[in-house]
């Protein structure tokens, strides 16, 4: 039997799977999709033909073709977009902001207090029915269309912003590798708690669910508990007892910037999960404390942004990139931050 480890990223932002093979030493030479079919569950030849037509499968660290003969002890990866889940998705007529879109993909610009896709607790009223409606109300649909929207990341559910959506397999793949190999780029703005004492820094940690409370991530200081997570970051602009921030991620875990941020005792403005929508920093004066508390009325989450992203467009061959707006009660909630700090002494 073959060594195998699978090293599966469904948990974080980015949906993909990335399986490890050491061949046997007594192996017959056997094509690799052949090799491969027999043992990823749930796959198809055409799959794994169109992972090798875009680099996703390595022998030896080298690109292979689907007719690739595997022979003893090589070491074999794959990554495959993640399966999605066997629920009925349905369409729903939902607004969505495409700020970009062709036969391959398209760029979503997600609005706040919208869950990506479908799971426990939220069968409908997400991002993936609106999209399956307006994929299926296209003109024209593409000969190899495979039926829903391919989520190759996502965003949590108060946070809005940029993400790319695949139209194809084709590209469902590429892009899922391109994530796995951190070349996409992705900038996300946040107001923080506290005045930081560097202008950019790095938090480089492991972060897994907290012992806890399942539904949080907290860092950990090996691989034992989670998986290896960076976040780099700099001052936009210090605004007293919060700080606009640009984090730019090199990986994608869930809850990343929220986790990271809580640790470096920086929480977000305003998350809830993570200790953001108290009074952190500042005044015990009523008036502040009304001031803080109309600023979080505002917001329905954490005031997170992804509002950059760039990545290597499959077919058109060229590296894209698309920028985004904050939305508009974040940019009142600076507003009203910069008001603040003109009339106060720091």
């Amino acid at each position: 039997m073959s060594q195998e480890n699978q090293d599966i990223d469904e948990q974080g932002d980015e949906l993909f799977e990335h399986y490890n093979y050491v061949v046997d030493k007594g192996q017959e030479k056997l094509r690799i999709d052949k090799f491969l079919m027999d043992r990823i569950p749930n796959t198809s030849r055409n799959k794994i033909q169109v992972a090798a037509h875009n680099g996703n499968i390595l022998v030896n660290n080298i690109r292979v073709k689907p007719n690739y003969k595997v022979k003893p002890n090589d070491v074999v990866s794959i990554v495959l977009p993640f399966p999605v889940r066997q629920l009925e998705l349905i369409p729903q007529d939902i607004p969505v902001d495409i700020i970009y879109e062709d036969n391959e993909l398209c760029v979503v610009n997600k609005a706040a207090n919208t869950v990506v896709h479908p799971g426990y607790g939220n069968y409908d009223g997400t991002l993936v029915n609106a999209l399956i409606y307006h994929f299926d109300n296209l003109p024209a649909i593409p000969s190899d269309y495979f039926g829903r929207p391919g989520l190759v990341h996502r965003l949590d559910k108060h946070t809005t912003g940029l993400m790319v959506v695949a139209k194809t397999e084709n590209s469902l793949t590429n892009l899922a590798k391109q994530f796995f190999d951190r070349t996409t780029q992705r900038k996300y703005q946040a107001l923080v708690w506290g005045d930081l004492k560097e202008e950019d820094g790095t938090v480089d940690l492991y972060i897994g669910r907290s012992l806890k409370n399942r539904k949080l991530m907290v860092g950990y200081p090996d691989k034992d508990f989670g998986k290896h997570a960076i976040t780099h970051y700099k001052v936009i602009e210090r605004l007293g007892y919060v700080t606009l921030i640009e984090c730019k991620l090199e990986t994608g875990r869930t809850h990343q910037i929220r986790a990271h941020m809580k640790h470096i005792g920086h929480p977000l403005f305003n998350d809830l999960e993570y200790g953001g929508d108290k009074i952190i920093k500042g005044t015990s004066f009523s008036k502040y404390k009304q001031f803080v508390e109309n600023c979080f009325r505002l917001l329905p989450g954490q005031a997170l942004h992804a509002k950059t992203l760039g990545f290597y467009h499959p077919t058109l061959k060229k590296e894209v990139s698309f920028d985004s707006e904050l939305p508009s009660y974040f940019k009142e909630v600076l507003n009203k931050w910069r008001r603040y700090t003109k009339s106060s002494a720091f």
